[in-house]
C-alpha cells in the first residue's frame, strides 16, 4: 500500500499571514508576470502591499497586474531588463515615483533551457548568467542603495534552486549562477544586517504552471508521473512558494537573514540505497553522440524559468 504523503495546502486565496501584513508597503516582484512569480506577487497583493511587477515583456507585465489586482490588491507595471543596471534604476524609480519608497524586493527573474555542457555557446552561458546572477546582485545593489542612506530597512528574497548545492547536469549554467546566488545572499545578509536589511534565499521543488517554456517543457518525460518523484506524494502548488515568501518577508521573520527556505517536499534531500542505472545527459534530452548532427546551441537569448516548473520568472 502506498503512503498518503504530504497533505494538500490550503485553498487558492488562502492566506498564511493575517489580512493587511503588508499595508502600506511596497514590493518589487522581478518576472512577476508569470508563473511562480506571478504567484508570489499576488499574495504580496492580497496582504495589501503595493506590488511593482518588473519585466522585459509588456504582455508579462499585464498579466502580473491583471492577477494582483483580481486578488484585490494594487500593482503598476515597469518594464526592466535586470542585467541592465540603469534599466534597474530606471524601473526603480518609477515603481517609487507612483508607489512610494521600495520595502521589499522578490528576485525572481531567471533564464533557463537544458543543453549538455558540451554544446552550449559562450552567448547562452552569459546570457543565464547575466540574467540569474547578475541581474540578481544589480536589483540587490540598487535597492539597498536606496534604503541605507534613508535610515529605511528592508528585506529581499532571491529565489534560488536546489542544484546551487548539488549541481545540475544539463544547466551548468543555471546551477552555476544559482550557487553564485546563494552565496551572495548569505554575504549580503551578513553586510546589510547593520542596516536593517534582511536577505534571504527561496528555492522551490517541482511546482506545476501554465507558463512553463517550450524549452523545459520539451524534456522526455517531463510530465510523467510527477507525483511519484517526490517523497511527499505530490508535487507543490505556485501558492505555496508565494506563502513562505511573504513569511521570510515579513516582521514575524524579523531575526531569519541569510538562510535558504527549500520548499519541495524533501525532495533534493532524497537518495536511492541502490543507486539506479547512470544515463547521460545527452541521453535523457535524447541528442546524440556530440559531433554527431547536433548542433551546439545557437546564441540568443536563454528562455524562461529554471529546470522544469521549479521557479518562474521573465526577465
Amino acid at each position: 500500500m502506498t503512503p498518503p504523503g504530504l497533505r494538500p495546502p490550503p485553498p487558492l486565496g488562502a492566506s498564511a499571514l493575517a489580512p493587511g501584513t503588508y499595508e502600506d508597503r511596497v514590493v518589487i516582484v522581478t518576472g512577476g508576470g508569470t508563473g511562480l512569480g506571478k504567484a508570489i506577487a499576488t499574495e504580496f497583493g492580497r496582504l495589501g502591499a503595493s506590488v511593482g511587477i518588473l519585466s522585459r515583456d509588456e504582455h508579462h507585465r499585464a498579466a502580473g497586474v491583471a492577477a494582483v489586482e483580481a486578488a484585490g490588491g494594487t500593482a503598476l507595471a515597469a518594464r526592466c531588463d535586470i542585467r541592465d543596471a540603469d534599466s534597474i534604476a530606471s524601473a526603480f524609480d518609477d515603481v517609487e515615483a507612483r508607489l512610494g519608497p521600495i520595502d521589499v524586493l522578490v528576485n525572481n527573474a531567471a533564464g533557463n533551457f537544458p543543453v549538455p555542457a558540451e554544446d552550449m555557446s559562450p552567448n547562452a552561458w552569459r546570457t543565464v548568467v547575466d540574467i540569474v546572477l547578475n541581474g540578481t546582485f544589480l536589483c540587490c545593489r540598487d535597492l539597498a542603495r536606496r534604503l541605507i542612506p534613508a535610515r529605511r530597512d528592508g528585506a529581499i528574497v532571491n529565489v534560488g534552486a536546489s542544484y546551487a548545492w548539488t549541481g545540475g547536469p544539463g544547466f551548468a549554467h543555471s546551477a552555476a549562477a544559482k550557487a553564485g546566488v546563494k552565496n551572495l545572499t548569505e554575504t549580503l545578509a551578513v553586510e546589510w544586517g547593520p542596516y536593517g536589511i534582511r536577505v534571504n534565499g527561496l528555492v522551490p521543488g517541482l511546482m506545476p504552471h501554465e507558463d512553463e517554456t517550450a524549452a523545459i517543457a520539451a524534456v522526455p518525460g517531463k510530465y510523467e508521473v510527477q507525483d511519484s518523484r517526490v517523497p511527499a506524494g505530490r508535487v507543490g502548488f505556485p501558492r505555496e512558494l508565494a506563502w513562505a515568501a511573504t513569511y521570510l518577508c515579513s516582521p514575524y521573520a524579523s531575526y531569519i537573514s541569510g538562510h535558504s527556505l527549500v520548499v519541495d517536499g524533501a525532495n533534493w534531500q532524497r537518495r536511492h540505497t541502490v543507486q539506479p542505472p547512470f544515463i547521460p545527459i545527452r541521453e535523457q534530452l535524447n541528442r546524440p553522440p556530440f559531433g554527431e548532427s547536433d548542433p551546439p546551441q545557437p546564441a540568443g537569448r536563454a528562455p524562461g524559468p529554471g529546470p522544469g516548473p521549479s521557479k518562474g520568472a521573465d526577465s
